[in-house]
């Protein structure tokens, strides 16, 4: 069962006065099958948060561990390994290859080390059809509408089959049919492979589809509304 605790997590940077505190004392507990949305103003601290828990960013204190492990013990390449194999990522832009096709492009993260397995295309070509997207699998990106390139990025973010799933803004560029259908798209995959899923966004309308929403208010992450 997957599992994520954060306990009285902080980040700050240097500045040439004080320390600019960004996160103050975050406090986090998921298990599988959660889904979370982190919402709150541009520049709270969204993004540094999911870049923390996705292990591209380290917290000045404070404890993070996903399925009991702490990520910012391993070294270097232990936490590589670490980050492919259980988190999966979903950035607002898409960083698909334009030279690769659909399924080249979902095969990336498999490639780590070495050429990807038989099972990795098959589970590809899974997760391909999943999206909704098995016409297209040998089509390039600039041959993709807007919501299908988002198709091929919740796809190449499954392939490793991760337990955590972080999605930055993942709508913020659909219009409200696509965004609502990415949505829809998030919730069935995670639910059936029982990830945790934690999304940062502006929108209302996928915030009100999580299980849960809780707001960067001042640094601390509380109940949204509060």
């Amino acid at each position: 069962m997957a599992e994520l605790v954060i306990h009285d997590l902080k980040k700050d940077y240097p500045t040439r006065s004080e320390p600019l505190e960004i996160l103050k004392g975050i406090e986090l507990e998921l298990t599988s099958g959660d889904n979370l949305a982190v919402i709150g103003p541009s520049g709270s601290g969204k993004s540094t948060l999911l870049n923390i828990l996705g292990t591209l960013d380290h917290p000045t204190s404070g404890t993070y561990t996903l399925n009991n492990i702490d990520p910012f013990t391993l070294e270097e390449d232990e936490l590589a390994s670490f980050r492919n194999a259980n988190i999966g990522f979903i950035f607002q832009e898409h960083h698909l290859l334009p030279q690769l096709s659909v399924l080249e492009n979902i095969l990336i993260p498999t490639m780590a080390n070495g050429k990807p397995s038989q099972d990795d295309v098959t589970r590809a070509e899974s997760l391909i059809a999943r999206v909704g997207l098995t016409d297209r699998s040998h089509h390039r990106p600039a041959e993709l509408s807007g919501g299908e390139r988002e198709r091929v990025a919740v796809a190449r973010s499954l392939i490793c089959g991760p337990s955590l799933l972080l999605a930055d803004e993942p709508t913020g560029n659909l219009d409200r049919r696509n965004a609502q259908q990415i949505g829809e798209l998030l919730l069935e995959i995670q639910q059936a492979e029982e990830m945790i899923l934690v999304v940062v966004t502006h929108s209302s309308e996928l915030a009100g589809m999580l299980g849960q929403q809780l707001e960067i208010n001042d640094g601390c992450l509380v109940r949204a509304g509060a």
